[in-house]
């Protein structure tokens, strides 16, 4: 989803040898920087080509596997049928889509649905209309719909294939609390207002209260999934949040199993809270 705060200015035209005012480039750092972009290519190419040649887990495996990440959790056994059933059919879309990077079975388990199960846990969700703000591959928007069908969840991305492809996910799940939509988030909420809106994996804190700026009113939580570095993205990011009327309320840190990493749940306060609690 493209920042609302964008930079608009009008295009400038740049003289011959090179930027404004400078000196005309360096062919040889030029050709070196050129190489570079096309190495880094190469390696976003081969990981998604990796991912096509990955055999697709069973759902066995797959169900195994979320055993093992919920092993201290109490939750039903058929919530973890259902994620299953939502993570095969992820990594089978994957074959011929860049949905997700994660593709271990146990990774799956651990850094997709225990992550976002997780938030369940963390704010009453019940009843609440509730929107995931560039959803991907259905993550954490599908697994909250899971856990907790007494919500009403949005699931939305900017690029239209995901889009269609999440919306696929929930009519062959069944799930009737969920639906998928194509838009840009800001256009979005100019029209329509949630309790909660979740974002995952789409840029630093800083950058996300600046994105939501001009339509901060339409919510009134905003939860964001974060990982261990998530102290210095508070920080960073504190004096735009609080100008924007955005207030850190709760910060829950937790550990995914299998030495697989710190994560964050961040919960702000939005402006369209005002005058509750």
């Amino acid at each position: 989803m493209s920042p609302s705060g964008a930079d608009e200015r009008e295009p400038r035209s740049v003289p011959p040898g090179g930027a404004e005012g400078g000196a005309p480039p360096d062919p040889i750092a030029a050709a070196a920087a050129a190489e570079a972009c096309a190495a880094r290519a190469d390696d976003e190419l081969d990981k998604v080509l990796a991912h096509r040649d990955t055999p697709v887990p069973s759902l066995d495996e797959l169900r195994a596997a979320l055993q093992w990440a919920f092993e201290k959790e109490e939750v039903e056994p058929a919530l973890l049928d259902r994620f299953a059933e939502h993570a095969r059919f992820v990594l089978t879309g994957n074959q011929s889509m860049n949905l997700t990077a994660i593709v271990a079975p146990r990774e799956v388990a651990a850094k997709h649905y225990l992550d976002c199960w997780r938030a369940t846990r963390l704010l009453p969700l019940m009843g609440r209309k509730l929107l995931d703000l560039g959803t991907g591959a259905g993550f954490p928007g599908i697994p909250i719909a899971l856990s907790e069908p007494h919500a009403s969840v949005t699931c939305l991305d900017s690029a239209r294939k995901r889009a269609d492809f999440v919306g696929t996910s929930i009519a062959a799940l069944g799930l009737r609390n969920a639906n998928a939509v194509w838009a840009r988030g800001e256009e979005h909420l100019a029209r329509n207002k949630y309790d909660l809106v979740f974002i995952r994996a789409l840029s630093s804190v800083r950058e996300n209260v600046r994105l939501l700026r001009k339509v901060r009113h339409a919510l009134k939580d905003l939860l964001l999934f974060k990982g261990p570095s998530w102290s210095r993205e508070v920080r960073a990011g504190e004096r735009e949040a609080e100008r924007l009327g955005f207030k850190l309320d709760t910060v829950w840190e937790h550990e995914l199993p299998g030495e697989m990493g710190q994560r964050a749940l961040l919960v702000y306060r939005a402006p369209g809270a005002q005058g509750e609690r």
